[in-house]
C-alpha cells in the first residue's frame, strides 16, 4: 500500500491551473480585423412535445446581414457586422463594439422538419420555431434494466 503525502494546497493547484486553461483558451479564440475577440451571438433553446424554440441576440443588425440555415440536426447562424462612422473628439476615439464576421452552429436535441421552420427578428431578438419531425415526437425507447 501507498502513502500519499497530504499536501492541503492541492485544490488551489488544480484550481490555478483550471483558472490558467481558461484564461489560455479565451486568449487563443479567434480575433476580429480590429482586434477584439469575435462575436458569438448567445442564444436560449427549449424543447416541447411538437417543436424546439431557439432564441437568438442578435443586436443592431438588419435581418438582410445575417443568414439562417436549418438542417434537421443543427442550426447554423452567420452574418457580418458593419462598422459604423464614428466622431472623433478631441484626438481620441474609443469603441466597445465589436464588428466583423461572426458564425455559431447549434445541435438541435432532436430532428426538426427544416422546410416549415418560422422564424422572427424583433428588438434584436431572433426566435425560430422548429417542428419536430414526426418520427422524434412518437419515439418510444426501451430501456433494458440490468
Amino acid at each position: 500500500m501507498a502513502l500519499i503525502r497530504y499536501s492541503p494546497f492541492r485544490e488551489i493547484d488544480t484550481l490555478q491551473r483550471e483558472m490558467n486553461r481558461l484564461f489560455d483558451n479565451i486568449s487563443s479564440a479567434p480575433e476580429t480585423e480590429n482586434g477584439g475577440l469575435t462575436f458569438v451571438p448567445p442564444a436560449e433553446i427549449s424543447e416541447t412535445s411538437d417543436a424546439i424554440h431557439l432564441k437568438l441576440e442578435i443586436p443592431g443588425m438588419e435581418p438582410e446581414n445575417f443568414d439562417v440555415q436549418v438542417t434537421a440536426e443543427s442550426v447554423a447562424i452567420s452574418g457580418q457586422r458593419h462598422s459604423q462612422t464614428r466622431t472623433e473628439q478631441q484626438g481620441m476615439t474609443r469603441s466597445e463594439f465589436r464588428y466583423g464576421q461572426f458564425r455559431r452552429v447549434i445541435p438541435l436535441p432532436a430532428r426538426v422538419k427544416n422546410t416549415e421552420v418560422q422564424a422572427e427578428y424583433k428588438n434584436g431578438i431572433l426566435q425560430l420555431n422548429l417542428p419536430k419531425a414526426e418520427e422524434e415526437k412518437n419515439k418510444v425507447v426501451k430501456v433494458n434494466i440490468g
